[in-house]
């Protein structure tokens, strides 16, 4: 039970042994241990295990200090150096950008010390990406992707001492790296990967594949590639994670893709012909290579929500001068409540996202809690609400928010580019875990303590004997877990009294986090193996955890911050407020929805009853395949690559 539920939405049925295939390369791969406490795990299980994150964990004064001296300078070389609009323009971020960029140490943030690196924690490293992407959320993005999922974080992980010797250093000084993964019909399906590393009889191997969307692809000298190596005598087999030399014979960038947002991202298709990789660019051994990238993105994935709070951070600025500028029927704009009720959403948004990143990142550079649940939950609920606020800024700035910067500077207006932000955030509700591949990992995740005592009881495939071992195990842990969802802190009147004003809104969280536990219980006694197929429901049960970890981090944010930020209450009361009204609607539709019969509308639409709907326009183009097909072979493309 839910091995597939990484394949999401895009996934087409297939034949239940490949489904079974698919189920099988995810639960090998996935951590099944937990050997450190995990805020999220508790608190899907009905636990506000609050003391995880309060108090949060201190902060180190000498690496705050080398954080906010590269983030001075890095501010500096910005604003006087970087032109934003110039990058979107010319979809092209300039060579004296990158090599500056370099100079500075920017490429080397998350990297040691010892190899060159600026050495940062998480939390500087997630500072400076809100700063840079500010400017050009496309910087942002190639930052993110060198340090965060390219060679650095792999090799940081699971490299050994002479990869990290020979490799991160140059990538320090300012090469930069590229993870390869999908392919041009492979996207969260990674058992049906193509790209092939074949042992040479010396021990190496010969690559060869087509690789899709390599953020970084055309800049990158050092790839991350995933490739599946056959099992044969002497070889485990299995996705292998390489480090592949961009200049290597037989490596072609072939193209470069373009998006509607990020016009400056250097993403590319990248062809690997016949590829001698060295058996010492293996990393981590044959066969690690899917558990390496999971790995990666456990704390890879703090990147991407990084740059969403530094996009409602700019948002918010913009709302606030338009709204107390701009003057419609004798008042300002921001006095109606209707303009008031989109600048409150804004403020108390950006409040939550930053509180929820800043706790997930304390918790990473303190290193005693599993982070994978609260990782995964910023970056599902940061990039949902990232939309919703660059959608809603489009709509305070009116006609001028859906009009380019270039078009209203031409007419002596301020250069805002609205519009391009919301094209910019747009990509991270895709990006590193699509929004329905989010849903259905957490969810794997959060019903992991019920799949380890119950799993054989609701899986169809398993006989009488384990269904039975399964049930005795089964019945002592609902035995002493079920009694402690009926009442707890939430529900006295002094509870979480320590924090003040906001105490009511922990006590919500303490009692809403029992519910949704019950609800979870209730749901997979109904549906017991089927559960995996309630994708709506799923996505509803994780939702409202991503909202009580957002109110529980603004909560213990505000009170950290109380002697030098007293505003905090105020917006931490905001948030929560707002949260609390998205999580009872969640709470509403867990069981009155229309999912069932939107299912097997679907279901029609697909199979073509509805086809008169579509009359009376002409259609999309329908010439060409949907998705490209590639065989193996030589590359018969320009190489597009780029040095600076």
């Amino acid at each position: 039970m839910f091995g597939s539920v990484y394949l999401g939405v895009s996934m087409v049925a297939t034949s239940v042994r490949a489904e079974r295939e698919a189920r099988k390369v995810i639960e090998e791969n996935r951590e099944t241990e937990w050997r450190k406490p995990s805020f999220g795990k508790e608190l899907f299980l009905g636990r506000l295990r609050l003391d995880l994150i309060d108090p949060l964990p201190e902060l180190d004064p000498a690496a705050e200090a080398r954080g906010a001296e590269f983030r001075a300078k890095l501010a500096a070389y910005l604003s006087a150096e970087v032109d934003g609009q110039q990058i979107e323009r010319d979809a092209h971020i300039p060579d004296e950008v990158l090599r500056s960029l370099g100079e500075l140490g920017a490429f080397g943030m998350k990297i040691d010390e010892r190899y060159g690196g600026l050495g940062l924690t998480n939390l500087d490293y997630c500072r400076a990406l809100m700063l840079v992407g500010s400017v050009n959320p496309s910087i942002g993005a190639l930052l993110s992707a060198h340090q965060s999922i390219g060679v650095p974080q792999p090799l940081k992980l699971v490299g050994n001492d002479e990869q990290k010797q020979r490799f991160l250093p140059r990538l320090a000084a300012g090469e930069v790296s590229a993870f390869l993964l999908t392919e041009p019909e492979v996207g969260s399906f990674p058992a049906g990967m193509r790209t092939a590393a074949v042992p040479t009889e010396d021990g190496d191997y010969l690559l060869n594949g087509v690789k899709l969307w390599a953020t970084n692809g055309t800049l990158a000298t050092l790839f991350v590639v995933m490739a599946l190596v056959p099992r044969s005598e002497g070889h485990k087999g299995g996705i292998t994670a390489f480090v592949v030399e961009g200049d290597a014979p037989g490596v072609t960038i072939e193209r470069r893709n373009a998006f509607m947002g990020l016009r400056g991202l250097e993403n590319s298709v990248t062809r690997f012909h016949d590829v001698r990789v060295p058996k010492e660019n293996v990393i981590g051994g044959e066969g690690q290579g899917l558990r390496i990238a999971l790995s990666t993105l456990n704390t890879g994935r703090l990147s991407l929500p990084a740059m969403c709070v530094g996009a409602g951070k700019w948002c918010l600025g913009v709302a606030r001068e338009w709204a107390a500028e701009r003057v419609q029927m004798g008042r300002p704009i921001g006095t109606y409540e209707a303009i008031a009720k989109k600048i409150a959403f804004i403020a108390g948004s950006t409040y939550g996202m930053e509180a929820m990143l800043e706790v997930s990142c304390r918790l990473a550079d303190d290193n005693r809690n599993d982070i994978r649940i609260e990782a995964a939950l910023v970056k599902l609920y940061a990039s949902e609400l990232a939309w919703k606020v660059a959608d809603e800024l489009v709509q305070i700035r009116g006609g001028r928010g859906y009009e380019t910067a270039d078009s209203l500077a031409a007419r002596g207006e301020r250069a805002i580019p609205a519009e391009q932000i919301l094209r910019d955030v747009r990509i991270n509700r895709i990006f590193e875990g699509s929004t329905e591949i989010m849903h259905l990992a957490i969810a794997r995740e959060a019903v992991d303590a019920h799949l380890s005592v119950a799993g054989d009881i609701i899986d169809p495939e398993a006989g009488l004997g384990r269904k039975a071992k399964a049930a005795g195990k089964a019945g002592g842990f609902y035995a002493r877990w079920l009694p402690t969802l009926v009442a707890g802190k939430g529900q006295l009147p002094g509870g979480f009294a320590e924090f003040g004003a906001l105490a009511p809104h922990l006590r919500y969280v303490e009692r809403a986090s029992r519910r949704l536990a019950r609800e979870t219980f209730y749901a997979m006694a109904r549906w017991q193996g089927k559960l995996e197929h309630k994708q709506g429901f799923l996505g509803r049960v994780v939702d409202i955890g991503a909202e009580l970890f957002a109110m529980s981090a603004a909560c213990v944010k505000a009170r950290t911050e109380l002697a030098d930020r007293p505003e905090g209450l105020e917006l931490a009361d905001l948030f929560c407020r707002q949260a609390t009204l998205r999580a009872e609607a969640l709470f509403a539709s867990l069981w009155a929805n229309a999912d069932a019969v939107e299912v097997s509308a679907a279901k029609r639409v697909l199979a073509g009853r509805y086809l008169s709907l579509e009359d009376g326009i002409v259609p999309a183009p329908a010439d060409g395949p949907s998705t490209a097909d590639w065989s193996p072979g030589p590359s018969t493309a320009e190489d597009v690559r780029r040095r600076f």
